[in-house]
């Protein structure tokens, strides 16, 4: 664990903009007051790459341009992210991961995949990085590329080939460490420090500093509240996906509540310490798990592994090649660049949904792809919360338009009913009109089905009209006033009204609302059989 969570740490570290030792930093603390709080007996804590992204975007607007101010606001925003993940979890809010729906997770992960790695080619290549969203700074990569010398993509390339070669050949061994052991050779029996390549440099040997960060004021901690909310829920949903993941092996019970106080715990250690933010890591948890582990006591022995690495390994890691940090950074992020989950999403589709639906059928799709655009236009907050935004907007919007069926009895069935669209052979009962709201009633949806009753109790000889109420799981005082309403005017045309094996709730509250004209039965064919002329 040692071997991947160092080089991961400062490569992570350079991608939030700040000395890599801060990535090293952070990790002592986090391990540790993880493994004292969270409810993951496997899961590993540290510098991830998206948060890192987001702390690096955050930081920008708010801190000047000297190293040392970054540094402090990077400190300042972990602690921030970790007091607001300790409040929600001490409130119990721990569904507040459902908000990040799966695909939206997937088309921000994608799309921060992309931004990172065009971030990172500069250093790759040795030229100039340039500014803007992912286009413009691809464009800018593409302008410098006549600036490059051959040595820094050497290494940068040949240090990718070594990460990646090793994952596919004995994926054991830890990649990035013999990467970066590789790129300090290189740079010891060549000096090629001397001839243009990057390297990163003098580290400070030692502890961090523990305490508040300086030259941050309660007015300067305060303005990281609104991006550390963005990433403290994305740290949270892949902290839990992770841990949840790797809980399936051996039935763990995952506490969400209990992983918002182990990520609020282990970023206010990480804060403290002069660190960055971290969250829960897929990619060293399974590393963990794959060697064995079946406690937090790992965690433990690689925060002292880490604090001996600050100590007395600082000075190894100074000529590390930037092009080398860097390859490992891509070659972390290129398995997450999975366009295969997109199309996988884009086909979850059938032509009745379409019918029903339109162009929102895709919903899943559509929110994976705004949120990936939204992550390359528009940088990496506002990406996710545009994602979000439309997921939510696209779940509205579905609700709002349920689907009503019509019910045919089923031939041979003792009272059953069923869709005629998918069975035309079901026949339909003279006289009585049975549908099927395949939606919850409110607000939002209320008028649309009363449109669709409306016109279902229009046709001719139609003497009743049952509502099979089993697929409405809830209902509200607006949707109880329609439905009382519709009552009274089809009576007025000679049509009753009825509600048949509606769940509990829902008989409770149309009896609550006093819904009188509406007609309740048990089964759908005991209102067929009362109703039928």
């Amino acid at each position: 664990m040692w071997a991947v969570l160092v080089p991961e740490a400062l490569a992570y570290a350079s991608i939030a903009g700040v000395s890599p030792v801060v990535g090293l930093y952070a990790a002592p603390a986090a391990l540790v007051l993880y493994a004292l709080l969270g409810s993951s007996r496997c899961l590993i804590v540290g510098p991830m790459s998206a948060t890192a992204a987001l702390s690096a975007a955050a930081v920008a607007n708010l801190a000047g341009n000297g190293p040392d101010e970054f540094a402090a606001f990077t400190a300042a925003l972990a602690l921030m992210v970790g007091v607001l993940a300790l409040v929600a979890g001490l409130c119990r809010l721990g569904f507040l991961a459902s908000f990040i729906s799966e695909p939206v997770l997937k088309g921000f992960i994608i799309g921060l995949a992309l931004t990172i790695i065009v971030g990172q080619l500069p250093k790759l290549f040795g030229v100039e990085k340039g500014d803007g969203n992912f286009f413009r700074q691809l464009w800018a990569l593409l302008g410098n590329l006549g600036d490059t010398q051959w040595r820094t993509p050497l290494v940068g390339l040949v240090s990718l080939a070594i990460v990646l070669g090793l994952r596919q050949i004995t994926p054991v061994v830890p990649g990035a460490l013999v990467a970066v052991l590789a790129g300090v050779a290189l740079v010891k029996l060549s000096d090629l420090d001397q001839h243009g390549v990057a390297i990163v440099g003098p580290i400070a040997s030692g502890l961090p500093s523990f305490g508040l960060p300086d030259g941050i004021s309660f007015h300067d901690f305060l303005a990281t509240a609104g991006p550390a909310v963005g990433m403290m829920l994305v740290g949270f949903a892949e902290g839990l996906g992770a841990a949840k993941t790797y809980a399936t092996h051996d039935h763990e019970p995952i506490d969400s509540n209990r992983e918002l106080l182990g990520l609020g715990a282990a970023n206010l250690g990480s804060g403290l310490s002069s660190g960055m933010v971290v969250n829960g890591s897929l990619s060293k948890t399974a590393v963990n798990v794959a060697a064995g582990a079946r406690t937090q006591l790992p965690s433990l022995f690689v925060a002292v592994l880490t604090v001996f690495t600050l100590l007395f390994l600082t000075r190894l890691f100074e000529d590390v090649p930037e092009a080398t940090l860097a390859a490992i950074v891509i070659a972390t992020l290129i398995g997450l660049i999975d366009f295969g989950a997109l199309t996988d999403l884009y086909q979850l589709y059938t032509e009745r949904l379409g019918r029903i639906y339109g162009h929102a059928a895709r919903a899943e799709f559509i929110a994976a792809f705004a949120a990936l655009l939204g992550v390359l236009f528009f940088d990496t907050l506002p990406g996710l919360f545009i994602g979000i935004a439309v997921s939510l907007l696209l779940l509205i919007y579905r609700v709002s338009k349920p689907y009503v069926a019509e019910l045919g009895r089923v031939p041979g069935g003792d009272g059953q009913f069923a869709d005629r669209d998918r069975h035309p052979e079901n026949t339909p009962v003279p006289g009585v009109v049975v549908v099927r709201v395949e939606s919850g009633l409110f607000f939002a949806n209320a008028d649309g089905v009363k449109a669709a009753l409306t016109a279902e109790a229009a046709r001719p000889g139609t003497k009743a009209l049952v509502v099979d109420a089993g697929a409405m799981s809830f209902i509200d005082v607006t949707s109880i006033r329609m439905l009382d309403e519709l009552a009274e005017s089809l009576a007025d045309t000679g049509v009753t009204l009825a509600l048949a094996q509606g769940v509990g709730q829902v008989r409770d509250l149309l009896r609550v609302g006093d819904a009188k004209g509406v007609r309740m039965y048990r089964t759908l064919g005991e209102a067929v059989a009362d109703l039928a002329p």
